[in-house]
């Protein structure tokens, strides 16, 4: 089978998660990434060290670095910058989340890629945007993606304080806007044989995500209130504990096409004959006195019970799943929603797949993450460089 990104070449300079974990998706396309680090590795690569001791494994770095090739440059020194302009100019798709200020002064902007290499796709990821307000704050996911779409303020039960996300949430929804903006933009720069500049925010991918919600707004100016588990405008679109402690969703917004249904499989037809909740408008308003005794019914029985009585009528709802319980979900074991990586330290280990699949081509992941320099003097001499130039490098503590 063909890899899609077979010939592509990507030079990743960036750190944590939204843009690394882009490249990962190009390499898992068959691109060639290589992933430029700074002396002793990027922070996200760093913070691991310092939680779990120096050159620790973790299985979230491996998911977005796989299958790429490391080399560590020292991007203050200008003979790094060369290396790097190098590296520019062999390349198809560059992908950064510096800032502004350092891409100016590693000469890393739009412009002096574009001037090495014209035909380059530019991709930079960042919270709020390169122009604007806003272009030189700080951001992570948990602030632009999280806090400042909106999200942050409406996620939760209404009774409960706003929720913090989990990390990488947004990162990781970015880094798929991020491939799909630049799949398209080297599509047309192979059609126009011109270079193209892609730029994607944090914070615009969770407006974007949010749309439902934040289309209102534009609409109307108000904020949607919370819902509540305790009291939902709609009985059977809620979540309700079993005897086992195991928690049901039930997702039945067109409630008046499943009610009937609900109600035969509780076994209350008066339930479903009572003029109270014959619309949908009456089934809202008076559904409330319902949720206790629902409640209670989903209480007495474990969930295996519950699994048969649903699907036997054909509701819509799934088990809240734990995290143990989703990785060893059979129908995704059977999708191959995991992938596994052969790490020279941590052996075998399972990670993420990727997201999507593309019948009769090669995606998949490609190996594990390079360590630290992995790849550094074996790249530097496919550029051209001489042994004896390399050995200059490294002891000069340019490249490492």
């Amino acid at each position: 089978m063909t890899a899609p990104l077979e010939g592509i070449r990507v030079l990743e300079v960036a750190s944590w998660l939204a843009a690394p974990c882009c490249a990962a998706l190009l390499a898992d396309m068959g691109a060639t990434v290589v992933k430029v680090e700074p002396p002793g590795g990027e922070t996200y690569r760093r913070m691991y060290d310092a939680l779990m001791g120096d050159g620790a494994v973790h299985p979230s770095y491996q998911f977005d670095n796989r299958g790429k090739r490391g080399v560590c440059i020292n991007l203050e020194d200008p003979a790094g910058i060369d290396v790097v302009h190098r590296l520019v100019r062999e390349s198809d798709i560059f992908i950064t989340n510096l800032t502004a200020e350092r891409l100016a002064r590693y000469r890393l902007t739009d412009a002096d890629v574009h001037a090495i290499q014209p035909g380059m796709v530019y991709g930079v990821l960042s919270g709020f945007g390169t122009d604007g307000a806003d272009s030189d704050r700080q951001a992570f996911d948990q602030t632009a993606f999280w806090a400042r779409s909106g999200a942050m303020s409406i996620f939760g039960d209404r009774d409960d304080g706003p929720l913090i996300s989990r990390g990488g949430y947004g990162d990781r929804t970015t880094g798929l806007n991020l491939l799909a903006a630049l799949l398209a933009a080297l599509r047309v720069r192979d059609q126009t044989g011109e270079g193209q500049f892609v730029e994607v925010t944090l914070q615009r991918t969770g407006i974007w995500a949010l749309a439902s919600d934040v289309n209102g707004a534009l609409y109307d100016r108000l904020q949607p209130a919370k819902t509540s588990h305790v009291e939902p405008p709609n009985p059977i679109w809620n979540f309700y504990r079993t005897r086992d402690e195991r928690v049901i969703l039930l997702v039945m917004p067109m409630a008046l096409n499943y009610w009937p249904k609900f109600c035969e499989m509780v076994e209350r037809p008066d339930w479903r004959d009572d003029e109270r909740f014959q619309t949908v408008l009456g089934l809202m308003q008076n559904g409330l006195e319902l949720i206790p005794e629902i409640r209670s019914m989903f209480s007495s029985q474990d969930l295996d019970y519950w699994r048969e009585k649903l699907d036997a009528v054909g509701l819509i709802w799934e088990p809240v799943a734990d995290l143990p319980d989703v990785v060893e979900d059979p129908a995704l074991r059977e999708r191959d929603a995991f992938a596994l990586v052969v790490h020279e330290q941590a052996g075998a280990m399972e990670i993420v797949n990727t997201p999507f699949q593309i019948r009769d081509a090669d995606v998949a992941v490609r190996g594990p993450a390079p360590d630290r320099g992995e790849h550094t003097r074996e790249v530097c001499a496919e550029l051209g460089l001489s042994a004896a130039e390399i050995d200059e490098l490294f002891a000069a503590g340019t490249v490492s």
